[in-house]
């Protein structure tokens, strides 16, 4: 029997070797002989496998900081408790960035962090339900109210003003609407505008002077969404109660894509989590889940769909 101490022994070495083969072929000077030689090396256990996800995730997860860091790590053998070390430091980094200290969430007036939900109100009287890992700004006028959702997803309760027009700018996209209700989510790929109350114009452009503009006027239990290429989906028609169903602490899927579902379970998992087969994505799931314990998402996808599901120190990794 193998005794713990040795097991974890042996665990640093495969990550030790993981990371110098990531560092390797980072260098630009690899051949494709070395990366021919990573694949059989990856492929010797499932181990190997693991150590090789572990290397990849952190290191193209840090960014630029570990591209100037890659002169040293030529000369330096590093070992898989610097590596992480250094990886928490940038991602450390990738914290403040969530919190609003870097980056667009610099000029975000509210934010909330992972499976955080709280409700906001506006001068006008409008009430804002912030999911988790929302950073949203307002600038209200005696012409307009406009407000910029800058990631996340957001419920909207418009109070009624006809002088001003109620504006939600979310990526490339806005949303327009007078005493309504309505939910925006920004994904991976795209915008979700769902209505539960009234009329909502949603356009995929910012400018209504844009030769590309397209609207679409969305009624209660409809959606539509637009891509960060532009294009703007035709209104359908769904139950917008499950569609919100996070106002109320619960995740609805019906035969949801496993991407949305993913999309959907960040806001409200610490970590990130990585699907490392692209196939994966369409596979469907159907379940209510209680958002204080965002954990069972990911138990369920493990025990009833052709998928593993690995817990690294940063990550949770699909494949």
């Amino acid at each position: 029997m193998v005794s713990s101490r040795k097991k974890f022994d042996g665990d640093i070495g495969l990550s030790d070797e993981a990371i110098e083969w990531i560092v390797k072929l980072s260098s630009g000077r690899s051949t494709i002989a070395d990366q021919k030689e990573f694949a059989r090396w990856r492929q010797q256990s499932e181990a190997h496998e693991l150590a090789a996800l572990e290397a990849e995730t952190l290191w193209y997860g840090i960014g630029s900081s570990a591209k100037t860091s890659q002169k040293s790590a030529r000369r330096t053998r590093i070992t898989r408790r610097a590596f992480i070390a250094f990886a928490a430091a940038s991602l450390t980094g990738l914290a403040f960035e969530r919190t609003g200290i870097i980056g667009p969430e610099l000029f975000a007036d509210h934010i909330t962090s992972a499976a955080e939900r709280r409700t906001i109100y506006l001068s006008d009287g409008s009430a804002v339900v912030l999911n988790g890992n929302t950073a949203l700004s307002a600038s209200m006028s005696a012409q307009e109210r406009r407000l910029f959702l800058y990631k996340g997803q957001a419920h909207f309760k418009v109070s009624k003003d006809t002088t001003r027009p109620f504006i939600v700018e979310a990526r490339n996209g806005r949303s327009v609407a007078i005493g309504t209700e309505f939910d925006v989510d920004i994904r991976a790929d795209r915008v979700v505008v769902t209505v539960t109350e009234g009329v909502v114009a949603v356009s995929n452009t910012l400018r209504t002077d844009d030769e590309r503009a397209e609207t679409a006027e969305v009624k209660v239990n409809q959606r539509v969404s637009y891509a960060d290429s532009g294009s703007l989906s035709n209104p359908e028609t769904v139950d917008a109660e499950p569609e919100t169903a996070w106002r109320r602490g619960k995740l609805i899927f019906d035969e949801q894509p496993l991407g949305d579902v993913i999309s959907a379970l960040e806001r409200y998992h610490s970590g990130k989590i990585i699907v490392a087969n692209s196939a994966l994505y369409s596979l469907r799931i159907t379940g209510v889940f209680d958002l204080n314990h965002p954990e069972t998402v990911l138990h369920m996808i493990g025990a009833t769909l052709p998928v593993s599901v690995h817990s690294l120190p940063f990550v949770t990794i699909l494949r």
